[in-house]
């Protein structure tokens, strides 16, 4: 009997070095239009005035969706282990303005 651990529905994702090192962001702003999802997640730095995209994110609707049920499920777990996220605000000036001309938005 051969041992054949490949499934068929099997997808194998690749991560490279650059990747796999990820970016630091400690704001996201989200947007999107009737066909699409855009995340930019940006990086605030204590005494610099300007913030900086470091990453941009476009999905479906669909997999905007996945994703907000998979972060719901990774803070759930995270929290059953580590107790509850506290939401101080953090770094984000009050002023910061949530849209770029487009649908207002929510972080």
């Amino acid at each position: 009997m051969e041992n054949n651990n490949e499934n068929p529905n099997q997808l194998n994702i690749e991560l490279n070095e650059q990747v796999a090192g990820g970016i630091y962001s400690n704001l996201a702003i989200i947007t999107h239009s009737n066909s699409e999802f855009v995340a930019d997640f940006v990086q605030i730095m204590p005494g610099v005035p300007k913030a900086q995209v470091r990453s941009r994110v476009i999905m479906s609707p669909e997999n905007a969706k996945r994703l907000m049920k998979a972060l719901a499920e990774n803070i759930s777990k995270y929290e059953a282990h580590n107790g509850v996220i506290k939401e101080d605000g953090g770094m984000v000036p009050p002023n910061i303005p949530m849209n770029f001309g487009g649908q207002n938005t929510e972080a």
